[in-house]
């Protein structure tokens, strides 16, 4: 039976999580549907490391479906780098459930919480089809399942505050926006050579030499992709989306929703149009690294004003992201495997401090910066556990934070830039100012007269720490993920344009 389901592990990763959304929606009890849940996401976890294990051993995967051949069907197309982005996406979700259960029973009231997990699982399945299809129309169809689960997963905040609706609508507003442009420019590519299959695409665009047509299907698709992975200035939605949505919510779309994004973007750019299309040749350097530059030190420079610790962190995202565009705008195979590989490692600690920033929700009702006060010692594992995340944010060596930046500053010295690795320190050291003001109210402050608090759930604590050691342990020893990046980047900038 095992070997019966290794040859269809890149089908199985979408329709496992897609079958199992709407049989959790018929589950009435929500300890029913979070057991279900569970259940499901670490299966797609475990399908995802048999994925990457098979594509690392043999290679390029290409499934069929329905065994039409390409160009003419649907075709799955799984290389090291959307392996990596699938085993990110599935390893997130089942730590996310693990943690989700007592957050959504606080958050959530009633019937919602069932329809929360099967929300949940329609984005996890809508995400993981974006990375894994080899169809440009696909692309926008999962991207649209993904979006739309994601609007309703942060209205479902508006229990606990009215402003996660007005969030919602605002994500729902730009998001439509960006997938207007995105399918756009499909639409423009699908005129320009008749085919929708992102290889069959890129043989035909490097066919066609310069077409005003495909430079106007780029723009768009870089637009309509800006849009939905917040890069500066177009990242309006995400601050009061990460705030106000459940914590739960928050810590699985701040590690997986704009990293997809910004795999998409990589694909579209080194893939489909190839390192040879001059106008992308501009983009990078005339507009990706001025918006990157800019995104990592403005979005910062808001970050240290915030009194809301949830949107601090919604805004250092926001200059997390700066970094990965910085990578993709050098376009070496080094720049472009710290930006895989930052891909990685900011999941793993935007996802631990926000689920520590939800333990203090569960407590506290709040994650203001004057509720912090004193916390150190009465939730002493929680704190610990946003310290270990804070300083893997700031890029302390031994952290994965250490080495996403290592990479990036090697790279600039690889381009002669060496202003841009002065500039990458500079800004990490905005991150010490504001993961300071957390760490000044809960170790150095007294404790507020009358309040008493315990330490988070187990249930919360468990996984929340194993996002902690792994960002240790990642950052220690990186040779894993140093390895499967430089693998991905090397497919993205070497195949001549075919994925």
């Amino acid at each position: 039976m095992f070997d019966a389901i290794l040859p269809h592990l890149p089908i199985l990763q979408v329709i496992v999580p897609l079958i199992a959304a709407p049989l959790a929606m018929m589950i009435w009890r929500p300890n029913a549907a979070w057991g279900f849940t569970l259940v499901v996401t670490w299966a797609t976890f475990g399908l995802a490391i048999l994925l990457l294990q098979q594509v690392l051993a043999q290679g390029v995967i290409i499934y069929e479906l329905g065994d039409w051949p390409s160009p003419f069907g649907i075709v799955y197309q799984v290389d090291a780098v959307n392996a990596f982005v699938v085993l990110i996406i599935s390893s997130i979700a089942a730590l996310v459930t693990t943690y989700a259960r007592e957050g959504i029973l606080k958050e959530i009231q009633g019937r919602n919480q069932t329809l929360f997990y099967a929300v949940f699982l329609l984005c996890v399945s809508g995400l993981l089809g974006v990375t894994i299809t080899g169809d440009a129309f696909n692309v926008f169809v999962f991207l649209e399942i993904s979006s739309l689960s994601t609007y309703v997963m942060v209205a479902l905040g508006a229990q606990r505050d009215k402003r996660a609706l007005s969030s919602s609508i605002s994500y729902l507003i730009m998001g439509t926006i960006g997938a207007t442009f995105f399918v756009i420019g499909i639409g423009l590519l699908y005129m320009a050579t008749g085919t929708l299959n992102m290889a069959d695409l890129a043989d035909r665009i490097s066919n066609l030499g310069d077409s005003r047509m495909v430079r106007a299907a780029f723009a768009f698709i870089v637009v309509g992709l800006g849009l939905k992975l917040a890069v500066f200035p177009l990242h309006l939605w995400l601050p009061n989306a990460y705030t106000y949505a459940p914590s739960p919510v928050t810590a699985f779309l701040a590690a997986t929703s704009t990293k997809v994004a910004v795999y998409t973007l990589m694909r579209f750019i080194f893939t489909v149009f190839g390192t040879r299309f001059a106008f992308q040749e501009a983009t990078l350097m005339y507009l990706f690294m001025p918006l990157a530059l800019v995104g990592m030190f403005i979005p910062s420079l808001v970050a240290l004003y915030q009194v809301n610790i949830k949107r601090m962190l919604a805004y250092s995202s926001v200059a997390q992201i700066g970094y990965m565009l910085l990578g993709i705008s050098l376009a070496s195979v080094l720049s472009v495997s710290a930006a895989t590989v930052h891909l990685f490692n900011h999941a793993l600690m935007k996802a631990a401090l926000f689920m520590a920033l939800g333990a203090v929700v569960y407590r506290l009702g709040n994650a203001s910066i004057h509720t912090l006060q004193g916390l150190g010692k009465q939730m002493p594992w929680t704190m610990a556990a946003f310290v270990g995340g804070g300083l893997s944010l700031i890029g302390v060596p031994l952290t994965v934070g250490f080495v996403s930046k290592w990479l990036l500053i090697q790279s600039a010295f690889e381009a002669d830039m060496w202003w841009l690795a002065l500039l990458i320190v500079l800004s990490s050291l905005i991150a010490v100012l504001y993961v300071w003001r957390v760490i000044e109210q809960a170790y150095l402050q007294p404790i507020p007269e009358g309040r008493a608090v315990k330490e988070a759930p187990l249930s919360l604590l468990i996984p929340m720490w194993v996002l902690v050691l792994a960002n240790f342990y990642f950052g220690i020893d990186a040779s894993l993920t140093t390895r499967v990046a430089t693998q991905a980047a090397e497919g993205l900038l070497g195949m001549g344009g075919a994925p």
